[in-house]
């Protein structure tokens, strides 16, 4: 993906991942702004599930920064804001 992709403005008709801690201000507000703007997504609990942050981890080398973006299976970023954050 491109470095300066724009995660807050993503085209129609793309799968959406989302690798969160459900008590992330990032991942909330994250979430908030996809709920928002009606963009589906697939949420997943990196702090309670092992096997979803070892999925995590795999996408982001090891970083453990929420949230986790996945497009289309690329990853995209680590964080939310500008600059991203978590």
């Amino acid at each position: 993906m491109n470095a300066h992709f724009d995660v807050e403005h993503i085209e129609p008709g793309h799968t959406l991942e989302l690798y969160i801690s459900p008590s992330c201000p990032y991942c909330i507000q994250a979430i908030a702004h996809y709920d928002r703007t009606g963009y589906p997504y697939v949420l997943h609990d990196a702090q309670n599930d092992l096997a979803q942050r070892k999925a995590m981890f795999a996408y982001t080398n090891n970083d453990p920064t929420v949230p986790a973006i996945v497009l289309d299976g690329n990853y995209v970023q680590s964080g939310w804001g500008k600059p991203p954050r978590g």
